[in-house]
């Protein structure tokens, strides 16, 4: 069986393939899906690609699989670790954390100011795939990212280092790593704060990607990935925020959410509502990632037993505090049973509540001379006119559509959530990581196959 092109979402422990076909006629196909455990550990992720080639061809009852090219999207061997170092956290540091999450990275660690030397030690612990490294509006202060990046590169470690910082160092950068024989590794982009209460974060988010995607092969069990996969690999949830910029072109403002096992994600673009706008007392990017590290529903799911309690967990669910406790001790990655449903849903609703509420702004009164004023602070969501659900909880739920629905119900008035007339879509294909790097390569192959898995 012959297919236009494969993508593989190589994860942490799951590594799928998907198919696809017809992708240069009026109507793409997505044929079918294979997966295999992910072999980060055996030192080959190719084991495990060609183990979930195997199961689609099983699956799809073929005789062979062959294909025109292979796309990847990757959260294995711990993703996209980055460390970021700005000048002031509520500017130059927030700004790149903005383009880092916006690309998909896992952020290990944020600094403002000057580096000392317990963070230069820290970075060193952490190992991480990029540093991103910020600081000063263009023609503003210099010395605290020069002085950054000589530490930097001083370092006894080969890990690429992204300037996006102030235009009038980028000579001096350059300089610094030359001399520190590095001059391979930095990448120069545009600043991400280039003007006060400016953002311009989506030229350091295509560069994280690009540099990703040459220096992946670097990473543990990575190192023959190239062999098989033969164009894009992205980050896993930069390729989601792909797909959700992608859809917002098309049909207007959204947010995605995915409840995972050791995690919650939520992208949102919109660019808020005129009136909240003239509010803010600080600037957010169009496209926004937030991931909630304690909020999961297998990995960290005794995180979410404690902000629900036991003793209204019991209550929820109608059982005994014995019969609960036996509940999460043989709590299992997939549900089977309606018991282990209805827990997983609770743990889902109380993820999906707690990461809209943190990903989203609210009102906030200040006192000045004048007197009292109220203003918004952080991402409005308030325009958002659809709400999309990906991932294994929120595609594969029974109840999932009323779950999704909490994101505007669990307002309290404060926070600058949806309202309740944001239209809920699934990804049922459960294909959204997927399209988002199918769409590096056809874009319009992709919206008409995002707009079939969300049955628009």
């Amino acid at each position: 069986m012959k297919f236009d092109i494969l993508v593989a979402e190589i994860g942490s422990t799951t590594t799928v393939v998907n198919a696809f076909r017809n992708l240069e006629t009026e109507k793409p196909e997505f044929v079918g899906q294979g997966q295999a455990p992910t072999t980060v550990l055996e030192g080959d992720v190719n084991i495990g690609l060609e183990n979930a080639i195997a199961s689609l061809k099983h699956n799809l009852k073929a005789e062979s699989i062959e294909y025109n090219l292979m796309l990847a999207t990757s959260s294995a061997a711990g993703g996209l670790k980055m460390t970021v170092h700005g000048l002031v956290y509520d500017m130059t540091a927030k700004a790149a954390k903005e383009a880092a999450l916006g690309a998909g990275a896992n952020i290990h660690m944020i600094t403002a100011g000057r580096l000392r030397r317990t963070d230069i030690q820290k970075i060193s612990d952490i190992e991480p795939n990029i540093i991103l490294l910020a600081g000063g509006v263009d023609y503003g202060e210099r010395d605290t990212a020069i002085d950054n990046a000589e530490k930097i590169a001083a370092m006894n470690i080969r890990v690429p280092v992204i300037y996006a910082g102030n235009i009038e160092n980028h000579d001096e950068i350059k300089l610094i790593f030359k001399e520190n024989d590095k001059e391979d590794l930095l990448y120069i982009v545009e600043n991400v704060y280039p003007k006060i209460d400016l953002l311009n974060v989506e030229p350091a988010r295509k560069v994280i990607q690009d540099v990703f995607e040459e220096h992946i092969v670097h990473a543990p069990g990575m190192a023959h990935v190239r062999d098989m996969v033969t164009g894009p690999i992205i980050p896993t949830p930069g390729a989601v925020m792909e797909a959700s910029k992608l859809l917002k072109e098309h049909i207007g403002d959204l947010m995605t959410l995915d409840v995972g096992g050791a995690t919650t994600d939520i992208h949102s673009v919109t660019e808020g509502n005129e009136e909240v706008s003239r509010r803010l007392i600080a600037p957010e990017p169009v496209a926004k990632r937030t991931v909630e590290g304690d909020l999961g529903v297998y990995v960290n799911m005794k995180n979410i037993v404690e902000m629900i309690t036991l003793e209204n967990l019991a209550k929820d669910l109608s059982k005994t505090e014995i019969q609960l406790n036996e509940l999460i001790d043989t709590h299992i990655a997939i549900p089977k049973t309606e018991c282990q449903f209805k827990f997983v849903e609770r743990l889902t609703k109380e993820a999906v509540e707690v990461s809209s509420k943190r990903h989203a702004g609210g009102y906030r009164d200040l006192f000045a001379g004048g007197g009292k004023k109220t203003y918004a602070e952080g991402k409005d969501l308030t325009d958002i006119k659809y709400i999309i659900g990906t991932g294994g909880a929120l595609t594969r739920l029974p109840n999932r559509l009323e779950l999704l629905k909490r994101v505007a119900l669990c307002n309290n008035g404060l926070k600058l959530l949806p309202t309740a007339e944001a239209e809920i879509l699934i990804d049922n294909d459960y294909i959204m990581a997927s399209l988002g790097v199918l769409s590096k390569e056809n874009d319009e192959a992709a919206l008409y196959l995002l707009k079939k898995s969300l049955n628009i």
